[in-house]
């Protein structure tokens, strides 16, 4: 055992910077809970750790170790002396099968706010702990065991709105340290089946029953998980709270004028819709509304189940509930269609004469039959005076 941890304690000090005392001047100090700071992006999870506690409790930055990855050379830690204070890095992908030894757990609760209606909704969480080795090669040790704990929990569903009027590829950074996956995703909207030619959406708005031609896409985002699209629907208004929508789609039901092409299959989803009118907007020129999706993030593995259909508590046109303006949202374009083209005046006139003229020839009709009728009934009031004048003579 001996002999193994000359071997480790060389190969850990091999190559390394050290960081003196003096060095770390005030920071040179007892560890504290705040000595580690965890990034948690879209590609990779980054770890920063003070290096002058760790001196302080008789280690170097060498022999802080990863989830016990010693052999793994892309596990290891890098001092960087050019910030103040001094840190130890480490940085390893958000890929189960090379993240570093760390420990990925999905879990399932029910939704809540703009989720309300589903009855899973996942978050995977990424964890492990970087911990210090011990040299010492004697009986007892006067180093006390370093551990630094890092977890990064990533939800797995998102609400994807296009409200923006620039319809090109654009997307919301978020900050990386919430853990969150939604500064990858965006939508575009496309006039063609082969989501090649953007939909270019001007202030004239767009013909009725235009196809449009929807994609959903990840970008950057580590190839372990797949886009799926739970549900997209279209609101009056750009935050759908307290607006009149309409579902495209929903788990188990589609509208029947809406396509599916791809869904939970890649980093893309598709589908296409004829473009419609809102009843509650027939009195004006341009009809406006906006296109929601909430994405599901699934791994490659699990999509299939999440295909399946899900129980939803409402499936119906009606005001959204509230909650769903506290999601963080990802904004691109309205979509206006034109009303129907109104007649000329020339038209309008002439129709009006149409009418007019209709009219006249009923009353005409009516008058000639009265007449018909006071005639008739003239006649034979006559005939029946004739024959009491015969019978008195």
């Amino acid at each position: 055992m001996a002999l193994f941890n000359l071997f480790i304690l060389a190969t850990l000090i091999q190559g390394h910077l050290t960081l003196s005392i003096n060095d770390c001047g005030s920071q040179y100090r007892r560890p504290e809970y705040t000595d580690i700071a965890v990034s948690c992006g879209t590609q990779s999870i980054n770890l920063a750790i003070q290096v002058c506690p760790v001196i302080y409790t008789g280690y170097n930055e060498s022999l802080l170790i990863l989830n016990q990855m010693i052999s793994d050379p892309l596990c290891r830690g890098t001092l960087d002396a050019t910030v103040s204070p001094p840190v130890v890095r480490f940085s390893f992908p958000v890929r189960q099968a090379d993240a570093c030894g760390s420990v990925f757990l999905t879990t399932s609760a029910p939704g809540t706010g703009a989720f309300s209606d589903f009855s899973n909704i996942q978050t995977v969480n990424i964890s492990g702990v970087v911990r210090s080795f011990d040299p010492t090669l004697g009986t007892v040790t006067y180093n006390a065991e370093l551990k630094y704990f890092y977890s990064c929990a990533y939800p797995l569903e998102y609400l994807i709105n296009n409200t923006q009027v620039d319809v090109s590829s654009s997307s919301i950074a978020v900050k990386d340290n919430n853990g969150s996956f939604i500064s990858t995703l965006s939508m575009q909207l496309f006039r063609d089946e082969n989501y090649t030619s953007p939909l270019v959406l001007t202030s004239l708005g767009i013909e009725l029953r235009t196809r449009v031609y929807v994609q959903v896409i990840a970008a950057n985002l580590t190839s372990q998980y797949h886009v799926l699209l739970d549900r997209c629907y279209a609101s009056i208004s750009a935050l759908p709270s307290n607006s009149t929508y309409f579902n495209l789609f929903v788990p188990c039901s589609k509208d029947q004028m809406t396509t599916l092409l791809e869904n939970g299959d890649s980093q893309k989803a598709r589908f296409s819709f004829p473009a419609f009118r809102f009843i509650e907007q027939q009195n004006q020129t341009i009809s406006t509304y906006y296109l929601h999706c909430i994405t599901r993030l699934c791994e490659r593995a699990t999509c299939t189940q999440f295909k399946q259909c899900r129980r939803r508590r409402d499936t119906q046109t009606t005001t959204i509930k509230d909650g769903v303006s506290d999601t963080t949202l990802i904004t691109s374009g309205p979509i206006r269609t034109r009303a129907e083209t109104p007649l000329t005046t020339n038209e309008a006139q002439a129709s009006t004469q149409k009418d007019n003229g209709n009219g006249a020839s009923v009353g005409l009709g009516v008058a000639l039959a009265v007449l018909v009728i006071v005639g008739t009934v003239a006649a034979l009031m006559a005939v029946s005076f004739y024959r009491k004048l015969r019978m008195l003579r």
